[in-house]
């Protein structure tokens, strides 16, 4: 099965924005070698633990950086840009990175009402919908008597993906027949429910004659499994930090979690983050497999919220030979 990989380019307590990139350059360059098949990073603003606001820009950083792995976004945010504005961007990207490129988009904003005005979006307004088929539209064939053309980007053919974390990216990913990519990773209440809706309503397009589903997985993994399970409170924290207004550069882990957000709070966190592999090599590789065979996707996308870069590219690296030793 196909294992790919979600980065923020998260700015751990201690240091900035510059060592997040350069961690996520590492971090992508390493992931080519573990055998990932797609380096994907999503776009956040107004947030000072994450350095992927500028998202396209540290793609095209990322693809420089690597040479066979598939790259892009898990997501662009849609309602913030026109979509001619996007077909440009992944279509430059494309074109310099022939058949590496990918594009996931989202519907949400990405921030919160400040940013919302900051975008100067209307909070109002949703053409999502229609906004994916007119971006679709630019980066499908060549329109040689098209009022508006994407260049570069028309012909570049893009793979467009709707992310989602509810119904409705589901509904639509299958009604235009596009792959569909769920944010099972913090908000996976809907998860088997839009998976069923996906496959069943699947209507095949030139995108796509079948479909084709990823989920995100948490992954925390260690070679001692007490340090996997204290390596994970640092996204516990950020999760909870986030949640109750207070979001900050991605903390370091402690040895107190209740102490320090509450066993109401670590409740509702964990709920959130429930799928999710947490141990050492051979509880991952069980955790990772019960999850595969009870939603039964086409890929996944790991992702992990890890302080400590060296400790991070461990887990990474652990979970890539996990998903190599499973059974196809």
């Amino acid at each position: 099965m196909p294992y790919s990989l979600l980065d923020l380019a998260p700015v751990p307590e201690g240091f900035d924005a510059g060592d997040a990139i350069s961690n996520t350059l590492d971090l992508a360059r390493k992931a080519e070698g573990w055998g990932y098949h797609r380096f994907w990073m999503a776009e956040h603003h107004n947030m000072p633990g994450i350095a992927s606001s500028a998202t396209a820009v540290l793609i095209g950083l990322v693809a420089q950086a690597t040479r066979t792995m598939r790259v892009g976004a898990g997501g662009i945010m849609l309602p913030n840009h026109a979509p001619l504005t996007v077909a440009e961007a992944f279509g430059t990207l494309a074109t310099v990175f022939p058949d590496r490129i990918d594009l996931g988009l989202g519907r949400a904003p990405g921030g919160d009402g400040a940013v919302i005005r900051a975008l100067r979006r209307d909070p109002m307004a949703d053409s999502f919908p229609n906004d994916v088929v007119e971006l679709l539209d630019y980066l499908g064939p060549e329109r040689d008597g098209a009022a508006v053309r994407a260049l570069p980007g028309e012909g570049t053919q893009v793979p467009v993906w709707i992310l989602g974390s509810s119904l409705f990216g589901a509904q639509l990913a299958a009604h235009l027949g596009l792959p569909y990519a769920f944010a099972s990773h913090f908000a996976p209440d809907d998860l088997e429910q839009a998976l069923a809706i996906y496959r069943d309503r699947f209507r095949p397009s030139p995108w796509g004659e079948k479909p084709h589903a990823m989920i995100a997985i948490n992954v925390f993994a260690a070679d001692d499994a007490d340090e996997a399970h204290h390596l994970r409170t640092t996204m516990q924290l950020a999760f909870a930090r986030l949640r109750t207004g207070l979001p900050g550069k991605l903390p370091r882990p402690t040895r107190d979690l209740d102490g320090e957000i509450g066993p109401q709070m670590r409740r509702a966190v964990d709920q959130a983050l429930r799928i999710s592999a947490v141990g050492d090599k051979a509880q991952v590789r069980d955790q990772l497999a019960a999850l595969i065979d009870a939603h039964n996707p086409d890929e996944v996308i790991l992702t992990g919220q890890i302080h400590d870069h060296a400790a991070r590219l461990r887990s990474f690296q652990i979970a890539a030979e996990v998903m190599q030793s499973l059974p196809a």
